[in-house]
């Protein structure tokens, strides 16, 4: 039942990265603080579809 969802930086919107999600255990849209490329900094990254 999982799922792999694509993570985008909420400043730049570029999608950088890829992960899985258990879609019965969490409805909600994922949320990382990860490194953008683009951006050269730490940023909030955001499951897109």
């Amino acid at each position: 039942m999982r799922e792999i969802v694509t993570l985008a930086c909420t400043d730049c919107k570029s999608r950088n990265y890829t992960t899985t999600k258990n879609k019965r255990a969490s409805n909600d849209k994922l949320e990382f603080k990860k490194f953008c490329p683009f951006c050269r900094k730490h940023t909030v990254h955001r499951e897109i579809k």
